[in-house]
């Protein structure tokens, strides 16, 4: 089944490499000063925001992950993928001209011009530790999987291979070298997980071949409320709660759209990010339902690397697909890199630095990307922690952080009378019950709680469990605001940029200018919810 690393492709591999390196150091200079180093002097067109959204997401969690999935479950695990699109048509028509007219740097930045800095700090923090165990150690994990199966390399080695080869790039071009080569990585992960489907395809004998070799519940989207991992209720109204956090208030993604040189451009540019989110069922999910009929012996995340490791691509075009995957890897962890960096520079050594120059916050800031660099490596270890079905994993551990942060945005960006203190309180209340949840659950698989409470709790489905602790946060956050408003006086420049709709008349040439691009993205958003919603008719 093994077909060995040829030398053919080991040198488009090295080819890779050093395309990456030479795009990401050619950007060396482009860093004067805070925006060009952190938001590409928000200058990105839509085609660099809609690519470098795609290429941010996709990682080696999603190629080893969704595959995985697939051939474990079938297609219920693309659902992530398709509700991510209705997010990402939020995040270009409400939330990033909201973003854009209040010229944030980070998206903590938006819960202090909308609270305080006490919210504002306490989701930067949070922010920083999410990346490093959902993003960076999650990422690390599914690539050694796939480089211990084809190169016979122990994660350990490969991750700090890729970090340090990524952290290059990233510490001496800023965001801009991020963008860049995020958009030859997005083009090149697509490229090569085609090839790997088409090949793939052809090996099971088409969707005939494969229709014949699976159950028919592998096709089948839509799983009862009682499924462990896809239950319809958790896909339908637990599943947007995440999805909601990570494309519309997570600096890790939202990063680009505040880097767009427009609103028409970060627009523009989700819409494309929204139908690019279509390929995953057909280059990622599919391609473990191929691995699991052809090797019906397989188990979980092993789907994506066997195939890839199987002889079914000839040679020269192996190499192709690895670099593909070698794309997605590091086009996330540059992005990681990047955000943390920048969160730790804009939320908190600026503010108490308000006289620091441009020079000195972008030296701050390449030096957060070192010390960022170093611990990832010191963590690489931990990386074995990480669940082997790696994507529930992934979608799980963040569903126990979303919820609060979700109903913190969505309130304050349509209820007026929520305020700072209500915010704060609600945001810690809300954490610390979901990774209570988080502890629980790991210490009950671990076989450490006999407490029948405690292990019905641990056993609610992390997506029902999202659904209750949105709710419960929000029913906390109006019922405080609504206790701690008397007395309190609402700033109006907390709420005056967000709730009036004023515009400089800049903005209303701008938006008049804009009225054909306008009408050919509301087309655009139209085609892509049609087209959503046929995938979900065609496998209900």
């Amino acid at each position: 089944m093994n077909n060995p690393i040829s030398i053919y492709d080991s040198l488009i591999i090295l080819i890779y490499f050093a395309a990456v390196l030479g795009i990401g150091l050619y950007m060396r200079n482009r860093d004067k000063n805070l925006t060009d180093y952190f938001l590409a002097g928000r200058n990105l067109s839509w085609f660099a925001v809609g690519i470098s959204l795609f290429a941010t997401n996709i990682s080696s969690e999603h190629f080893i992950g969704l595959a995985g999935q697939g051939a474990s479950r079938g297609l219920a695990v693309a659902q992530f993928e398709l509700i991510a699109i209705f997010l990402l048509i939020l995040l270009g028509w409400v939330i990033a001209p909201i973003y854009k007219r209040a010229g944030i740097l980070t998206t903590p930045e938006f819960l202090e011009k909308r609270f305080d800095a006490s919210s504002r700090k306490f989701f930067s923090a949070l922010s920083i530790f999410t990346y490093v165990i959902t993003k960076v150690l999650v990422t690390l994990f599914a690539g050694g999987i796939l480089f211990n199966k084809i190169f016979g390399l122990s994660i350990f080695s490969s991750a700090v291979i890729i970090v340090l080869l990524t952290g290059i790039y990233s510490l001496v071009g800023g965001f801009s070298a991020v963008v860049r080569t995020q958009v030859f990585q997005g083009i090149l992960l697509i490229v090569g997980a085609f090839i790997l489907t088409i090949f793939s395809f052809n090996e099971v004998g088409g969707l005939a071949g494969l229709r014949e070799r699976l159950p028919a519940e592998h096709f089948q989207m839509f799983k009862p409320m009682s499924d462990p991992d896809f239950p319809w209720t958790g896909i339908i109204f637990g599943a947007p709660i995440i999805a909601f956090w990570y494309w519309c208030a997570d600096h890790y993604i939202v990063q680009r759209v505040l880097g767009a040189r427009s609103i028409n451009d970060a627009r523009t540019g989700t819409i494309v990010a929204s139908f690019l989110k279509i390929l995953p069922i057909f280059i990622l999910v599919m391609p473990g339902l191929i691995a699991f009929a052809l090797y019906p012996d397989i188990r979980g995340d092993e789907a994506y690397p066997v195939l890839l490791a199987s002889n079914i691509l000839p040679i020269g075009i192996k190499g192709l697909v690895i670099a593909g995957f070698l794309s997605a890897v590091m086009s996330s962890l540059s992005a990681a890199f990047n955000s943390i960096a920048a969160l730790y520079t804009i939320d908190f050594y600026k503010p108490k630095h308000p006289d620091a120059s441009d020079r000195t916050l972008v030296l701050v800031g390449r030096m957060a990307t070192i010390i960022t660099v170093v611990v990832v490596i010191l963590l690489v270890p931990f990386v074995k922690i990480v669940n082997s079905h790696i994507y529930i994993f992934l979608q799980s551990t963040q569903a126990f952080i979303s919820a609060p942060i979700t109903a913190v945005f969505i309130l304050g960006l349509t209820l007026k009378k929520i305020n700072a203190k209500s915010v704060f309180i609600s945001l810690i209340a809300g954490e610390f019950l979901g990774v209570s949840r988080f502890l629980i659950e790991f210490l009950n698989k671990s076989g450490m709680i006999g407490n029948p409470f405690l292990v019905a709790y641990a056993q609610i489905n992390y997506l029902h469990f999202t659904i209750f602790l949105f709710l419960a946060t929000s029913l906390l956050l109006i019922s405080l605001s609504y206790f701690f408003h008397y007395g309190e006086e609402l700033s109006s420049s907390k709420i005056n940029f967000l709730f009036d709709q004023k515009y400089s008349g800049t903005e209303v040439t701008n938006s008049i200018a804009a009225i054909p691009h306008v009408r050919v993205n509301i087309v655009l958003s139209g085609l892509i919810l049609i087209l959503t919603l046929s995938l979900w008719y065609l496998f209900v």
